[in-house]
């Protein structure tokens, strides 16, 4: 009998373990050419390694303390550690000895800084020794961990150096003294989640169930009454109602994490929060996690997540604000928080194939998270807007530079993305040439795929085994490829009657030579929003395959907002784009309208129209060429095809 319960365990794949071609190898060529240097460069502009160095004076402040009674140079920590992360998996693709001697050179200055006990936080240590543990609700020490913590685990399974994995494993030992519900511990957890999924990492690679049960034990302890974060503010001499964002909504503390319902406050601590959540269901079998995920998620994906994957509209919050509140032009739609939305909606694979969160984890992926590195891998968005009157560009660095590396390490290790593995299944979660490698029902197998996916559906497997050996591969058919047909061995076989929660699952004995065809068409098709989003009544977003695509003024000219589609989009023509990598535009006949307006600013009679043509591209790839006007959503006009 098939084993398709719950209670099944699925991990990624590691990323050594997948070699990347095609787009996402491009954009890992591009990290290990510019991006993994660019950051630690900037790094070191910004102060943050003379900052761990202490053979020099303390730097003192050097981004002024805010409002809300801290600065952004607390969590300087936490960008060396998703640059080194970054750095690690560059390492798999390409060696690079100058930038490991540079790592190495930073891992040795914490090294030194580390205290006695374990502890280890540039600020806390030499800025404001006096304030450690002071205030988890907004200084993000345990969320500073929690980056360094990845790093470590990254850099040792890149380079086998155990330096830096011993640092921080001596660090969360330190941890699990300090905080707990025992005598003398501190009954608390960080204001900005973080250190839960990176405790399970370290798990995972130190084989050590006590860093699972710390993660644990910070997600079953958030939200409880009497509430931590009170009680720390009266111990501290602050007045607890008077805090940024005077909410505990705004870290998802409001309540305990299984009682939550709604998706709301600042989005990055969100997916954080809820990527943990996922991966302590999955180790621990826990199903009133996955509920709580479950309904959280719906929540989410029906009600505040832009087309492109990108959520939190508001930079107020960084964060939610109303259902259905999607603006375009203003939207925050912070890079971090697709990122995040990328890391939860594959942890939520970890309980089994389920296209639900695949088919979103790739839309967030491409869209709102890829947006976020240029095409060379030298500037970055921190906001990506659905809307630009041309304006909105990409920037060298950030007073809080927390984008930068995060999508760079994301891209950079996008092949345990891929795929993810059981006792008797390996589950392809996302498609792109590239060549896997795993062991398998007591066999070595090498599943090499054969595609120029996101921009051509067809799509090759070939299987190599040292021994034939049987078990099941799972290939997710997404909801919206219509007509997708699937062959093994050249002989068609029926995608509905194999369907398992929108993935084909094919369990057979496999050995070397067998291979699966699979094509999913990648018919342009239009998208209308839920009546209730008000900013885009009338008009319609573009989607072709995972991408979601926009007009440039570069393309078009100005004045986005005066077209109109006209015509079935099904029939749009497709051409590659000079000049950005293969990438493949859309061409589609629209009605425009004409600049004859004159200087009036109203008048009785509306614009002429004239036929025209109008070129789209893949939004992620747009304000890499010419600065110009962009624009997602476009009039509607009339409803062709439908």
């Amino acid at each position: 009998m098939t084993n398709t319960t719950r209670d099944r365990q699925f991990r990624p794949l590691p990323v050594p373990s997948v070699d990347l071609y095609g787009l996402f190898g491009d954009r890992q060529d591009a990290i290990c050419d510019s991006t993994a240097k660019t950051l630690l460069d900037r790094c070191v502009e910004a102060g943050m390694v003379r900052a761990i160095d202490v053979s020099q004076p303390s730097p003192g402040i050097v981004i002024p303390i805010q409002p809300w009674g801290g600065t952004t140079q607390m969590f300087w920590d936490s960008d060396l550690g998703k640059s080194i992360e970054t750095v690690a998996y560059s390492l798999y693709r390409r060696a690079n000895p100058e930038l490991e001697a540079r790592v190495d050179a930073i891992i040795d200055l914490y090294e030194k800084m580390q205290d006695e006990d374990g502890y280890l936080n540039a600020w806390f240590q030499r800025v404001q020794p006096d304030r450690r543990w002071t205030n988890l609700r907004d200084h993000h020490e345990l969320y500073c961990a929690g980056h360094l913590i990845e790093g470590a685990v990254a850099y040792y399974q890149a380079t086998g150096k155990r330096k830096l994995l011993d640092i921080m494993s001596r660090y969360a030992d330190y941890m699990i003294k300090i905080f707990g519900r025992g005598e003398g511990q501190i009954a608390g957890y960080c204001g900005h989640e973080e250190i839960e999924l990176a405790l399970i990492k370290l798990a995972r690679v130190t084989g050590e169930k006590k860093y699972l049960d710390l993660s644990k034990y910070f997600i079953d302890e958030r939200g409880t009454e009497p509430h931590f974060f009170t009680a720390e503010a009266v111990r501290d001499g602050r007045d607890a109602a008077d805090f940024h964002q005077k909410t505990y909504q705004y870290g998802q503390a409001h309540q305990p994490v299984r009682e939550q319902k709604k998706v709301v406050g600042h989005a990055v601590r969100a997916m954080y929060l809820y990527s943990g959540m996922a991966d302590i269901a999955t180790e621990y079998n826990d199903d009133s996690l996955t509920a709580a995920l479950e309904t959280l998620w719906d929540d989410l994906t029906t009600k505040q997540m832009y087309v492109t994957g990108g959520i939190g509209p508001a930079a107020a919050n960084e964060g939610f604000t109303d259902y259905y509140d999607l603006p375009n032009e203003s939207a925050y739609a912070e890079t971090c928080a697709s990122v995040g939305l990328v890391f939860w909606a594959n942890r939520m694979l970890g309980r089994g194939p389920n296209r639900r969160y695949a088919d979103v984890m790739e839309q967030a992926l491409y869209n709102g998270a890829m947006a976020g590195l240029s095409l060379d891998g030298k500037t970055f968005f921190y906001e990506n807007p659905l809307e630009s009157a041309g304006k909105h560009h990409r920037w060298v660095w950030h007073h809080c530079p927390c984008c930068p590396p995060n999508i760079a390490r994301l891209l950079a290790s996008v092949g345990s993305y891929m795929y993810a593995i059981a006792e008797d299944e390996i589950a392809v979660h996302l498609y792109g040439e590239s060549k896997a490698r795993f062991e398998l029902a007591g066999a070595r197998v090498e599943l090499a795929q054969k595609t120029n996916y996101p921009w051509d559906g067809a799509i090759r497997f070939d299987v190599t085994t040292d021994k034939p050996a049987r078990f099941a591969l799972s290939l997710r058919i997404p909801e919206w490829a219509d007509g997708s047909a699937l062959k093994v061995n050249g002989e068609t076989v029926d995608i509905q009657s194999i369907s398992v929660d929108g993935y084909a699952r094919i369990e057979r004995e496999w050995k070397s030579g067998d291979n699966v065809d699979l094509n999913i068409p990648l018919e342009t098709r239009a998208l209308f929003a839920n009546p209730l989003v008000r900013q885009d009544a009338g008009r319609t977003a573009l989607m072709r395959g995972p991408m979601v695509y926009c007009v440039e003024a570069t393309d078009n000219g100005a004045g986005l907002n005066g077209i109109e589609l006209a015509g079935d989009v099904s029939r749009a023509t497709t051409s590659e784009i000079a000049g950005l990598r293969g990438a493949i535009a859309l061409d589609l006949p629209v009605r425009r309208d004409e600049a004859d307006w004159g200087n009036a600013l109203y008048r009785t009679t509306p614009p002429k129209t004239r036929d025209a043509t109008v070129r789209f591209v893949p939004y992620p790839f747009w304000d890499n060429r010419q600065p110009g006007e962009m624009l997602v959503w476009v009039r509607a006009g009339e409803r062709h095809g439908e």
